[in-house]
């Protein structure tokens, strides 16, 4: 019988490996937010690690495919092929946005840039090509290790990131004259490569237990995987087109500069608190059971979860601590640190919906009902961009206001979606 005891277990590595990279966005755009043109570099970089994510989409199911397909290793051999087809497929995708007249294109006549933000930014993904396949490589070995308990060794290897990512951040600041937005691209992919590195060296022992393991009756095929994992990629593909599409929206509403250089402020603190959350579907993939037979227990420990992120930074929103974060940590102008607070306090509610969301996609998962997921992450994106359609086009909001208005309203909505399915799909499980 699982305990709570033995879900946060689980879940301690992967919640400290998921707050390591949430940490990420705070030491870059405190490091960009020191170095000189630190407006427009924050703009920059934040617009090109969006249009990044939104290449790299794909990849990141490789992670639950992995937990959920790698029975032995016949089916874990199968999966490595899948992961280098997927990895070969975003590295050309970030070579296309690269060409001139691409980039040109959806700086400009899509996105319509500011003219400095446009012109700084095409170097940065320049430096970023390497990065999704190296998320890709990591992730389908990560799988492997969760799959097999080994949650310990990924919070390992979100260490070796981390280090080497800071590491490379101080070497070019110090050595190079090299502008913000590129020093920050260039850190994340040092960081990734060598974490994919250390992990590929550290899964040896688990890639020994499935050389050891007896092949199940049942082969995994191409098609199996694409079915599972289809859905799930296009759950990112349509997810990641959140931040280019405020992007969009931003740049027609008032303050575009100073809110494109704000917002990915905002969002890193948050995703710190929403780390805890994102973390949480992993666990639900790999604990519920087959059955839902431990959907209580790892609820339990979910709403545990939402009470302490929400609380704690509910304390910094409303509190002078905020902006104490803002100019101290990530060096921000005291006025760009004022502007950032009230959309840090709408979205408040987000670690709670971080771990409600992760709960129920979890479980929709585990029932193989991913076109569920797909589902309500069209629901909200569709409830993110209609919500600011209204507002940019029915008020003076400035426009990262409207995005974290925007966001707030799409995530609830999607995630009312994912409990009534995921409610009903366990009470069939108990019939």
């Amino acid at each position: 019988m699982l305990t709570t005891r033995d879900v946060v277990r689980f879940w301690v590595p992967l919640s400290m490996t998921w707050l390591m990279m949430a940490i990420e966005g705070p030491i870059l755009t405190s490091v960009i937010a020191r170095m000189t043109d630190a407006e427009v570099n924050l703009a920059a970089y934040g617009v090109a690690l969006a249009l990044a994510m939104l290449i790299e989409s794909p990849v990141i199911q490789l992670l639950s495919t992995s937990v959920a397909l790698a029975r032995d290793e016949r089916s874990m051999n199968t999966l490595r092929r899948f992961t280098r087809r997927v990895n070969i497929g975003v590295t050309l995708g970030m070579i296309v946005v690269t060409l001139p007249w691409v980039y040109n294109f959806v700086a400009n006549s899509v996105l319509q840039l500011p003219t400095e933000v446009s012109a700084l930014m095409r170097d940065a993904l320049i430096v970023l090509i390497p990065w999704p396949a190296a998320i890709g490589y990591r992730r389908f070995y990560q799988g492997l290790m969760i799959r097999n308990g080994n949650t310990r060794l990924v919070a390992y290897g979100t260490v070796v990131r981390l280090l080497t990512m800071m590491s490379a951040a101080l070497l070019l600041v110090s050595a190079t004259s090299l502008n913000g937005v590129v020093v920050g691209a260039a850190s994340l992919t040092v960081g990734v490569i060598c974490e994919a590195i250390a992990t590929r060296l550290m899964c040896r022992g688990v890639l020994q237990s499935y050389r050891d393991m007896p092949s199940g009756d049942v082969e995994l095929t191409n098609d199996d995987i694409r079915q599972f994992w289809m859905p799930l990629a296009l759950t990112s593909l349509i997810g990641f087109v959140v931040t280019p599409m405020l992007t969009f929206f931003m740049g027609r509403a008032p303050l575009t500069l100073t809110s494109l250089a704000v917002l990915p402020v905002v969002d890193s603190l948050v995703f710190v608190f929403r780390s805890f959350g994102f973390s949480y579907q992993e666990v639900g993939v790999a604990l519920i059971g087959d059955k839902f037979q431990n959907y209580e227990v790892v609820r339990r420990v979910g709403v545990r979860i939402v009470i302490v992120t929400t609380v704690v930074l509910g304390i910094i929103a409303t509190t002078p601590l905020l902006n104490m974060i803002y100019e101290h940590i990530y060096g921000l102008e005291p006025h760009l640190a004022e502007f950032a607070r009230v959309p840090t306090f709408v979205l408040m509610s987000l670690p709670f919906i971080a771990v409600a969301y992760s709960l129920y996609r979890s479980a929709l998962i585990t029932a193989r009902r991913n076109v569920k997921v797909t589902i309500s992450t069209m629901m909200e994106v569709g409830g993110i961009a209609g919500t600011m359609i209204l507002l940019v086009g029915m008020t003076d909001l400035n426009g990262a206001m409207a995005a974290a208005v925007s966001m707030a309203a799409g995530r609830t909505f999607s995630t009312f979606y994912l409990r009534l399915n995921a409610r009903r799909i366990v009470a069939e499980s108990k019939v």
